[in-house]
């Protein structure tokens, strides 16, 4: 798939994939449903599809399938420890809105 603007990570987001120590790859991908049409589905993954999108860094990986990586153009995943709580964040350019856990979007 040809993109524009590949979606990127922060050192931030590599930062802690070192820090768990997995060797699994985190797999990023988009889903119908949550609050506000479409929600982020994030987890650990240790199958590789040929038509995954990966972003190295390292022995470090993130994954994304070719239909979510349409919803994820030009985004950036990083990862945020805040007073409330620490977890990886998808900044979107391509969403509209977002609730306000920051799980689920609209296009």
């Amino acid at each position: 798939m040809n993109l524009k603007l590949p979606p990127k990570a922060t050192d931030s987001a590599f930062a802690k994939l070192k820090e768990v120590g997995s060797k699994s790859a985190l797999r990023i991908s988009v889903e119908g449903g949550g609050c506000s049409g479409f929600k982020y589905n994030i987890e650990f993954d240790d199958e590789i599809s040929k038509d995954d999108y990966i972003i190295r860094k390292e022995n470090l990986r993130i994954v994304i399938d070719p239909i979510s990586l349409k919803f994820l153009e030009g985004s950036i995943i990083d990862y945020k420890s805040e007073l409330v709580g620490s977890r990886f964040v998808i900044e979107n350019p391509n969403a509209v809105s977002s609730c306000g856990c920051g799980t689920s979007f609209s296009i």
